[in-house]
């Protein structure tokens, strides 16, 4: 492409004739409508877009650019030749970035300069032709011409890439900070603005997936396009890896196990569904799993929602020492084996609603076995055992299996 100084000092030793310059400049506006008439006509993206004041807009855009190249081109006086060219490469530029904010795509931009080349170039060959300048003259105007409409169109890419990129990162900063925000638990009116600064539409609900980052691009291109993601790491399952915190749109009821499926194969923890604005809640409790360890290391996904029981009870550690040690104190003077046998009983018989025989296979002892233990246990509990209260507290106290007996 010709640069700036080289596309004006060649302009400069054209000489045009100040006559054919003068008609062209009268032609100018003329040139400008039937251009953007052909864009609209001929750019989808432009169809219907380039209308009343925008298409005058436009329009005196064009003027302006073709007024800058006759300006080149007259050589009636001396200048630096880069100097009338900026500021038509500085409009160009500005055009791009707006056309990248107006949503049309770089390539719409494009075809608009090169039906506009293409129609320009038209007008003024014809007046260029008609004005008698020589053959040579008017190929060299051509040449020159377009090299200064590739100039414009640079810059006009320039702008739309630059604009582009500047809106992407500042996207990315936006989202950063809702997604913080969320599991930060802010008020619902604050994230609902985070929300439209990120052009991020909210929706019914979101879940919290913490999963190695290793497996963090996979799964992203697995999900919702608008999951957002945590940029700070989490200590992960082990010592050597780090983990990512994804924020999954509408995964709740019957999605869920789609979601458990998507996630097949990945050492995840997926937290519950919740409201968009209270996801913060999931956040704690997938955190709460993964600081308990639950599930087994190579056996996919956790999913909170099937350990709910064992997350309650792991939330007052010492209030639950307290009441096992309250609820089985009859069994403390015992030998620790045997308390713990009594106390395994006991758990199951609670479990199976004292059915001996369910007991018993559960246990994988005979059935008078279990009837000797339970006679045991009713003469160390006496009436207790039909205490609703006492079954209660025994029930929660034995909801974890006992700790075996040291060897």
């Amino acid at each position: 492409m010709t640069s700036e100084a080289g596309t004006g000092q060649r302009a400069a030793h054209l000489n045009l004739d100040a006559g054919v310059a003068e008609t062209l400049r009268a032609r100018l506006p003329m040139v400008a409508e039937r251009t953007v008439t052909a864009i609209t006509a001929e750019v989808p993206d432009y169809s219907g877009a380039l209308t009343g004041a925008m298409r005058a807009k436009i329009e005196n855009a064009v003027r302006i650019a073709l007024g800058t190249f006759l300006q080149l081109i007259e050589g009636t006086q001396a200048f630096d030749p880069s100097t009338p060219l900026a500021p038509a490469l500085e409009a160009a530029y500005a055009l791009g970035s707006g056309e990248a904010r107006s949503g049309r795509s770089m390539d719409a931009l494009l075809a608009a300069y090169r039906v506009g080349a293409r129609v320009a170039w038209r007008e003024v060959s014809t007046t260029t032709v008609r004005s008698g300048l020589a053959a040579e003259t008017v190929a060299e105007f051509a040449e020159l011409m377009f090299a200064y409409i590739d100039e414009l169109s640079a810059a006009s890419v320039a702008g739309h890439a630059d604009e582009l990129a500047s809106a992407g990162r500042m996207r990315r900063r936006s989202l950063e900070r809702l997604t913080q925000q969320l599991l930060a638990g802010e008020p619902e009116e604050s994230l609902r603005r985070s929300a439209e600064r990120a052009d991020w539409p909210p929706p019914q609900t979101l879940t919290v997936v913490l999963l190695p980052r290793r497996h963090l691009r996979a799964v992203l291109a697995l999900l919702n396009p608008y999951t957002l993601e945590s940029g700070e790491d989490l200590p992960g399952m082990n010592a050597v890896e780090e983990l990512a915190v994804l924020l999954v749109p509408d995964m709740h009821g019957g999605r869920r196990r789609q979601l458990t499926r998507l996630l097949h194969g990945h050492r995840a923890v997926l937290g519950p569904a919740r409201p968009w604005h209270r996801v913060a809640a999931s956040y704690h409790r997938a955190t709460r799993a993964l600081a308990l360890g639950l599930g087994e290391p190579d056996a996919g996904p956790v999913d909170t929602e099937r350990h709910l029981a064992t997350l309650l009870l792991s939330m007052d550690p010492e209030a639950l020492a307290d009441l096992r040690a309250q609820a089985l104190a009859p069994l403390a003077p015992l030998p620790p084996a045997t308390a713990h046998r009594l106390a395994g009983t006991l758990r199951s018989w609670l479990l199976h609603q004292g059915r001996r025989d369910d007991v018993a296979a559960d246990l994988f002892v005979h059935p008078q076995t279990v009837r000797y233990r339970m006679g045991k246990l009713r003469e160390l509990f006496g009436d207790r055992l039909h205490d609703p209260a006492t079954v209660l507290d025994l029930t929660i106290a034995l909801a974890v299996p006992p700790e075996p007996e040291a060897a």
